[in-house]
């Protein structure tokens, strides 16, 4: 009788770690962005754009449930690439830009590919012209 019972109890104990480990845990599920979130990721996306110089007065930002647009035009390609990450490290769940380059910037960009320089750069003593 005894060893019946510690059987049983051996069983129901096995039983309930079998049960622990088949049966993972979910994960708590993500806070959804509220309209405070979003005033507030707004407004560190629009203060990350005006520190960074890229034309934050030139870009349009929209946060709706943390995902971010951001609009308007730029002369330099990688404004573009720039806003975004801005906008992710504010605190954007995702970004949707729809930031359009001239084609004069994309022109540039070009030829600056066509003559062995990866990114719009100035040679040492090339004097810029802004």
């Amino acid at each position: 009788m005894r060893r019946a019972r510690f059987a049983i109890a051996m069983c129901a104990l096995a039983g309930a770690l079998l049960a622990q480990t088949v049966a993972p845990k979910k994960p708590p599920p993500k806070p959804v962005a509220g309209a405070s979130d979003d005033r507030r990721i707004e407004t560190a996306i629009r203060a990350r754009l005006a520190d960074s110089g890229i034309a934050g007065d030139k870009f349009q930002v929209h946060v709706q449930g943390g995902v971010a647009t951001l609009e308007g035009h730029t002369d330099v390609l990688q404004h573009k690439g720039t806003a975004t990450r801005l906008a992710k490290s504010a605190g954007a769940r995702q970004v949707v830009n729809h930031i359009e380059v001239s084609d004069a910037a994309k022109e540039k960009a070009s030829n600056n590919l066509t003559e062995g320089r990866r990114r719009a750069q100035l040679k040492r003593g090339e004097a810029r012209s802004e």
